[in-house]
């Protein structure tokens, strides 16, 4: 079976994530690496220097002029989303983006109309790399949801609450940026999705966004939103950064005959009213990690689970609304 060729555009934490995905991924078909890019010079070179079988570039359009590609990962910030994905969708390449789409609602509408000519044009498939669906906890959490485990719902608190930002291991250019950073667009966008895949579509109530007042480019320390579900489901989102504390990140569902905790991403708690919360079992064989496999699964026409730019966009009209109101 011949192998599947892929590139990685952009060599930042996740870039190189996805790479050794890709080198220890199990596949039917075998997956290999390249080419990259990067327009860190020196970066670039001490990839180069550690994978000498592995074609490197300064520029995109180059790589994929040279290099036959099936599928590119696309890990550039999101301000350069837009361009590299149009240039990919435009060569009927297969494209794996990470979140968010892209860096307005304009580009993401444009970019979900390109997907879908694509995929009709010549069997594209698109994908954005949201992985919380796929996690243990959420897939036990989605099932305790559609069993009624706690009753009806009434409420969801989520908690975006972040010491400092940004984290230590994320020091780069553009994530303190109010244009392409922050913790809303950062984190908030894997919470907007996944609440959105569990409990259904959105829409933003309203919305209070603080800014540093003597920083006009900084991102975001304080948000306050009230957003809704079809059935009138109110989600509560407060979100704080630069404090003294511990970071946490959950979300909270009180429901009419219990609670259930999603507390820092993947510790699931839950219990029924009047009593304390206590862990629920989760089964780590359920997870359905790497979405690299899922994508590559649709490529080769075989049940995978993905989320595609439609998907994308759907959560990018309510991070741009969070990030509008201000």
């Amino acid at each position: 079976m011949n192998t599947l060729r892929m590139a990685v555009i952009g060599l930042g934490k996740m870039g190189l994530h996805m790479i050794k995905q890709a080198m220890d991924i199990q596949m039917e078909r075998p997956v290999e690496i390249t080419a990259v890019c990067d327009t860190n010079e020196e970066g670039l070179k001490a990839f180069a220097a550690a994978h000498p079988s592995i074609k490197t570039y300064l520029d995109y359009q180059h790589l994929l002029d040279e290099q036959p590609i099936d599928l590119v990962y696309i890990a550039v910030p999101p301000k350069y989303h837009y361009p590299v994905v149009m240039e990919v969708l435009n060569r009927n390449i297969h494209v794996f983006c990470e979140k968010p789409l892209a860096n307005s609602l304009e580009e993401a509408s444009r970019m979900v109309e390109a997907a879908e000519q694509a995929a009709e044009r010549a069997g594209v498939v698109h994908a954005v790399h949201f992985s919380m669906p796929h996690e243990p906890a959420v897939l036990k959490l989605q099932e305790m949801v559609k069993q009624h485990a706690v009753g009806h719902i009434r409420r969801i608190d989520l908690i975006l609450q972040f010491p400092q930002w940004p984290r230590s291991w994320q020091q780069n250019e553009w994530i303190t940026s109010r244009e392409q950073g922050g913790f809303i667009l950062e984190v908030g966008i894997h919470w907007i999705h996944m609440i959105q895949h569990v409990f259904g579509p959105l829409q933003v109530l309203e919305a209070q966004v603080t800014y540093p007042a003597d920083q006009p480019n900084a991102c975001e320390q304080e948000v306050q939103a009230v957003l809704e579900l079809p059935d009138g489901t109110r989600i509560y989102m407060q979100g704080i950064s630069h404090f003294a504390g511990e970071e946490r990140v959950s979300m909270v569902v009180y429901g009419t005959e219990g609670t259930i905790a999603l507390e820092n991403w993947e510790e699931l708690i839950s219990g029924p009213i009047g009593q304390p919360l206590s862990p629920v079992e989760v089964l780590e064989s359920s997870s359905e990690l790497p979405v690299l496999k899922h994508v590559i699964n649709q490529i080769e026409g075989k049940s995978g689970k993905i989320y595609t730019f439609q998907e994308g966009y759907e959560a990018q009209k309510i991070l741009e609304m969070l990030r509008e109101n201000n």
